[in-house]
């Protein structure tokens, strides 16, 4: 016979069904209760910063959260992920929308486009009120400290209009976050979200955002601006900047064959930005997640100690060097992969190898110098 109870225990009321002999709780005042383990994310911050994550999800693949929190992990953030949607693989079948106007962009005059890849896929989408309702979560629990906010596709009307109000809470938690958007809208002239959106990213989502990544079209649909040399690109970044975020990343420009890297960084409003480009090369390939790989990236180095523990805060074509060299590393590696086992790389879209390359991701080897413009 016991002579005394654990603290636990003394908790507990045994009880008996059909035999079973199990415990049950008994009721107790709060203060009985022994206080709860700090978050050690917040008592014991990283030096890098604590990232809310709200991007795609699939259970097979990288695309969204599968392609950022990794890397950023290894990056050494502290990561806490929101799926807007989960899914068994990536779609392979993307709705795209055509229309030859970046403004009045009509569904009538559309035609639909199906890119290869999976035959089908199953899932669950998350709506606006699940989204407030896991940061009233956090909220309740004082756990909406965060030094990022990043998101990337957003496929309504609903969630897009949710996610400014969860930037306005974590700024009212903490003024300096600094929020990441990636405008995931389309790509190489085509629509692939709801038309709506692109007022909504254009006249609410752009003024609060710390630092864009657009890609070209993205670009183009959220300034109304065509992009044909590198002089657009750049004007294009200064439009961006008159509306709020002081860092603009055009991703990825289609110029004379190459992919071009367009950033833009305005440290003080009212002052010119400093500039710069990165050459790619162009890959005939297509692949799943390397947009929002791209833009964690960016994150990760925007704000990282860096070589004899210098941070580059302030210094985005430093981060944009080591994030391109990055992903470059990590597509030659995927590139090589599928031919390794008898796959033409350019008859559908490639999953990439993301765990292969994390030595890539941590300690890139810098190929790809920026170019500052003067």
């Amino acid at each position: 016979m016991l002579r005394s109870r654990s603290p636990l225990l003394s908790r507990l009321q045994p009880a008996r069904i059909s035999g079973i002999f199990f415990f049950r709780y008994i009721s107790f005042s709060k203060k009985s209760l022994m206080a709860a383990p700090p978050i050690l994310s917040l008592a014991l911050p990283s030096e890098t910063g604590r990232v809310l994550s709200i991007q795609s999800h699939t259970v097979q693949g990288y695309v969204g959260n599968k392609s950022a929190v990794f890397p950023l992990q290894l990056l050494g953030y502290d990561v806490d992920p929101i799926n807007s949607v989960q899914f068994s693989n990536h779609t392979g079948k993307l709705l795209i929308l055509h229309s030859n106007s970046l403004r009045t962009l009509k569904p009538e005059i559309c035609q639909l486009e199906y890119l290869a890849g999976y035959p089908t896929f199953k899932g669950q989408v998350l709506n606006g009120q699940q989204l407030g309702d896991l940061i009233a979560g956090l909220e309740e629990n004082n756990l909406l400290y965060y030094t990022h906010l990043l998101t990337g596709y957003i496929g309504s009307v609903s969630f897009l209009n949710a996610v400014l109000e969860v930037v306005h809470k974590l700024r009212s938690v903490n003024p300096k976050l600094t929020y990441v958007c990636d405008p995931v809208m389309g790509d190489d002239g085509k629509l692939y979200v709801p038309t709506e959106l692109v007022a909504i990213y254009r006249e609410k989502v752009v003024p609060v955002a710390s630092m864009l990544t657009p890609n070209q079209f993205e670009a183009e649909l959220l300034t109304g601006f065509r992009i044909v040399t590198e002089k657009d690109g750049r004007e294009a970044c200064n439009i961006l900047h008159a509306s709020g975020p002081s860092k603009v990343v055009i991703t990825s420009i289609n110029m004379e064959g190459n992919l071009l890297l367009i950033g833009s960084h305005q440290k003080e409003k009212g002052h010119s930005p400093d500039q710069f480009k990165i050459v790619m090369p162009k890959i005939p390939a297509y692949f799943t997640g390397t947009g929002d790989l791209m833009t964690a990236l960016l994150l990760g180095w925007s704000n990282v100690m860096l070589l004899n523990s210098i941070k580059y805060p302030d210094n985005l074509d430093k981060a944009a060097e080591l994030a391109v060299s990055s992903l470059q590393a990590l597509l030659q590696r995927t590139l090589a992969d599928y031919v390794k086992v008898g796959f033409a790389p350019q008859s559908s879209s490639l999953e990439i190898r993301l765990v292969q390359s994390q030595d890539d991701i941590r300690h890139p080897e810098v190929k790809y110098k920026a170019e500052r413009y003067t």
